[in-house]
């Protein structure tokens, strides 16, 4: 291994900067009113970037809860000494729930066979299991429907030892349907209420994600849930909110070497050297989570320039014409990141792609060290 940055001998390692995810999570915190807890998605491995040192950095920003997808997510943090309250946002089997008791984690919950599982289980130790109600007002996904959920919480409430500490949803299009977000914000709003008229006071609610923290006031009821921006990523063109990028995807040249005008790069020789150029290989590819699809298209930033990944994107490697540029070997490129007057977002890259930025961060293999920059 590398003794200065312990990124191997593949020159190929994503920065993780976590004075920007400090300074993400402030920009949360900004818009916020100070009442509203803040639960920060580490879920698929913090986005790509790394859950144990990513949720430790937001542990000590203040966060108040971390939302996982799994109860292995959750049991990674617990290991790894996160005592924050948890929350598993995926579905679990009722035969799977027992690390919830033994790593004190907070299970959603949308059907009353879970519940009932839940409930005979911790009647055997005398202890109540938190809990938060899924509502679907929207999504389609998992969640109890709107219609249904009145009648499901006063159900759930009779159950002795279940304790409802929080009633969620989730927004489907809240980038490009406002009108619908507010519906459902209306349906939650509403819910509350009937609720409340019942005697049944759910302590959180929250709905937010991060379109929905920053573009619906109304949203944020008392807890926020976000994703996206706490990794310095917009999840809308032209928000006026300044978040910082947190990944940082760099590689150095392994190899270079002149082609002659008529000569094919890569599989299917999709790309022809129009006149002599220096072509150079990088140690990445597909199977790194690199898109095969940017072949041809993918910017890259070298000795302060920008290119293209020039052919398709192979498996371990990929290769860019530098036309006549001066390229040395072991020289950095760029794949996400800033380089002189350049920059390369994952936003970008999603464009591109036809995708997400989700996806692009979330696709870096484990293969790809993760460089902590404190």
């Amino acid at each position: 291994m590398n003794k200065h940055n312990n990124i191997g001998y593949r020159k190929t390692w994503a920065e993780i900067n976590l004075k920007n995810l400090a300074h993400n999570f402030r920009q949360v915190k900004r818009i916020i009113a100070p009442s509203v807890k803040v639960m920060a998605c580490v879920k698929a491995d913090a986005y790509g970037h790394g859950i144990i040192a990513v949720a430790k950095k937001l542990v000590s920003c203040g966060v108040d809860y971390l939302g996982v997808a799994s109860i292995d997510e959750g049991i990674k943090l617990r290991n790894a000494g996160v005592g924050k309250p948890i929350l598993i946002l995926g579905l679990v089997l009722k035969e799977d729930i027992s690390p919830i008791v033994r790593y004190k984690l907070i299970p959603a919950l949308c059907t009353m066979e879970l519940a009932h599982a839940l409930n005979r289980m911790a009647s055997k130790i005398g202890k109540k299991i938190k809990v938060h109600v899924k509502v679907d007002t929207g999504m389609g996904r998992i969640g109890v429907l709107y219609k249904d959920t009145l009648f499901f919480i006063k159900k759930l409430s009779k159950l002795k030892f279940i304790e409802i500490e929080g009633m969620f949803t989730h927004f489907p299009s809240a980038d490009t349907d406002r009108a619908f977000t507010l519906k459902q914000i209306s349906l939650i709003k509403n819910l509350k209420l009937k609720l409340s008229n019942l005697g049944i006071e759910i302590p959180l609610v929250h709905a937010a994600n991060s379109m929905g923290l920053i573009g619906y006031k109304e949203s944020h009821f008392n807890m926020v849930r976000p994703g996206l921006m706490i990794y310095g990523l917009y999840p809308k063109q032209g928000l006026k909110i300044k978040l910082k990028p947190v990944l940082s995807l760099k590689t150095r040249v392994v190899y270079s070497k002149t082609l002659p005008a008529g000569y094919a790069i890569s599989y299917g020789r999709t790309y022809l050297i129009k006149k002599n150029s220096v072509v150079v290989t990088l140690p990445i590819g597909y199977g790194d989570g690199y898109p095969r699809n940017l072949s041809n298209l993918g910017p890259v930033l070298i000795g302060g320039r920008r290119f293209k990944i020039s052919g398709r994107v192979c498996m371990d490697q990929m290769m860019v014409d530098v036309g006549a540029f001066k390229v040395r070997a072991a020289e950095l490129a760029l794949l996400i990141g800033s380089q002189g007057k350049h920059r390369i977002s994952a936003e970008e890259l999603a464009r591109l792609s036809g995708t997400i930025p989700y996806e692009i961060t979330c696709g870096l293999g484990s293969r790809i060290p993760r460089v902590y920059l404190p």
